[in-house]
C-alpha cells in the first residue's frame, strides 16, 4: 500500500470531500433512500463550513484522497436519552462521522481517521463520542463494531423524501481498542 496517512482537512479539500460524501451515498444507499433524494445530494455548502472550523480529518493513501471524518460536540438533541433526558457526560460526548469511499475500503483508513479522532476529542476533553448509522448498513455497523463501539439502544427515523430511514446510534469511547 502507498503511504496512509490523516491530516485535518484544508479548504482545497472541500470539492473531495463532496464528491466522495455524494458518490458514496448514492452506492451504498441507493436501496435505502429514494433515488431523487440521492439524486438532488449536493454537499458542498456544509462541508466548507466544517472546514472551516476544523472539524473535518481527511484520509489519504499516496496523493488520493479516499476517505473524512467529521468531529465536533454532540448536540443535545444528538446525545439525548430515549425519553429525552441528557446523560450525565452529555456535554462531554462528541459527534463522528467517518465515511470511506467503497474503492479504498478495508485498507485501515477508517480505522485510521476514528484513531485519530478519538485522540483529538479526548485531548480537547470529550469522554465518549457516538454516531448515527442507517440501521440496515451493516458495513458501517460492524466498521463501528470492530473499534469497540455498540448501539447504546437509540434509534431515530428520518424523513428521507418521504420514506422512513431508521438509524440506530453507537456508542464508544475514546481510547485506542486493545492490540489483538
Amino acid at each position: 500500500m502507498a503511504d496512509a496517512a490523516v491530516r485535518t482537512a484544508t479548504p482545497d479539500d472541500v470539492p473531495e470531500i463532496a464528491r466522495i460524501h455524494r458518490d458514496t451515498w448514492r452506492t451504498a444507499y441507493r436501496d435505502l433512500l429514494p433515488e431523487e433524494v440521492l439524486a438532488d445530494l449536493d454537499p458542498a455548502a456544509g462541508w466548507a463550513e466544517a472546514v472551516a472550523a476544523g472539524q473535518v480529518l481527511v484520509a489519504t493513501e499516496g496523493r488520493w484522497l479516499v476517505g473524512y471524518c467529521s468531529v465536533g460536540a454532540a448536540p443535545a438533541d444528538e446525545v439525548a436519552l430515549a425519553n429525552g433526558s441528557l446523560p450525565a457526560d452529555a456535554a462531554t460526548t462528541a459527534l463522528v462521522s467517518v465515511l470511506v469511499e467503497p474503492r479504498w475500503g478495508r485498507r485501515g483508513h477508517g480505522g485510521r481517521l476514528l484513531a485519530e479522532a478519538s485522540g483529538r476529542l479526548r485531548d480537547a476533553g470529550a469522554t465518549r463520542a457516538i454516531a448515527w448509522v442507517p440501521e440496515a448498513d451493516k458495513s458501517s455497523t460492524a466498521f463501528y463494531r470492530k473499534a469497540e463501539w455498540e448501539p447504546d439502544g437509540t434509534v431515530r427515523t428520518l424523513d428521507a423524501g418521504g420514506r422512513p430511514l431508521r438509524e440506530i446510534r453507537v456508542s464508544g469511547g475514546l481510547t485506542p481498542p486493545s492490540p489483538g
